[in-house]
């Protein structure tokens, strides 16, 4: 997918919040500088001219331009009259491999020793990214589950996640309480692979508002990928992604070599 593709669908899910008392220019910039460092928009991908940013996000061309040009000054990306606007950072991942078994029962006693507030439960066709990721056609639904996890009364992760391959449950009440892995598997759904990425980003206006922190204030993002194997080979079920406030969370891992 291009740079022009991946813009559309996020501005499509995700509005800039104009009642907010952080600046326009400074969501656009955050926003965009979260889509380069976690890779989902590719070294030297072409971004789209300031007039279309500006549609695209509702916002001026001057809110999209001052945004692209704090992304130039951090040497994400490089203007050039008449070559256009493109990324030069270019992501690099370094997998970690560990037990799954391990990994799936750490994810479950996460869940159950906190408690879920359940913001949305919808039935709608994915962004395009995470749609083709998934492996469903343009028209095609999955299960949209946002919500916000706590533990000793303090709210400390925004969890946001695609599933194809389950109903939605006749009462969404039931992810507050049971873990969506739990869930899967009472639907015939298990996970045989996993791939987590972490890495940090600013808090959006709304992620803010939902984990009582300031605008752009530093999170913990984990994205997690969860697959299964079919007679067809291994298909992506399952996108994850969880912002943390590190005030209230840490992830540790302690690895041995066997």
């Amino acid at each position: 997918m291009n740079a022009f593709d991946t813009l559309s669908d996020e501005s499509r899910f995700k509005e800039l919040d104009k009642s907010s008392p952080t600046p326009l220019y400074y969501q656009l910039y955050t926003l965009l500088k979260t889509l380069i460092l976690d890779g989902t928009l590719p070294f030297r991908g072409r971004m789209p001219t300031e007039e279309v940013m500006a549609s695209m996000f509702k916002v001026s061309r001057i809110t999209a331009k001052r945004a692209m040009d704090d992304l130039a000054a951090e040497g994400l990306l490089a203007r050039g009259r008449g070559k256009g606007t493109h990324i030069i950072y270019k992501y690099s991942p370094r997998p970690v491999k560990a037990p799954l078994v391990g990994m799936l029962q750490e994810i479950e006693t996460m869940a159950r020793n906190s408690r879920a507030r359940v913001i949305r439960c919808s039935w709608q066709e994915p962004p395009r990214a995470i749609r083709d990721e998934l492996g469903l056609a343009a028209s095609e639904k999955a299960l949209h589950l946002v919500r916000v996890r706590r533990r000793d009364k303090l709210d400390f992760g925004y969890y946001t996640s695609w599933t194809a391959g389950v109903e939605m449950p006749s009462n969404p009440a039931i992810f507050e309480t049971t873990p969506r892995l739990s869930f899967f598997r009472q639907k015939g759904l298990e996970v045989t692979h996993v791939k987590q990425t972490l890495s940090a980003e600013a808090a959006d206006s709304e992620v803010a508002k939902a984990l009582a922190v300031a605008a752009g204030s530093p999170l913990l993002s984990l994205t997690r990928r969860s697959y299964n194997k079919s007679a067809d080979g291994e298909r992506m079920h399952d996108y994850l992604r969880v912002l943390y406030n590190p005030e209230h969370f840490r992830y540790e891992m302690d690895l041995e070599v066997e």
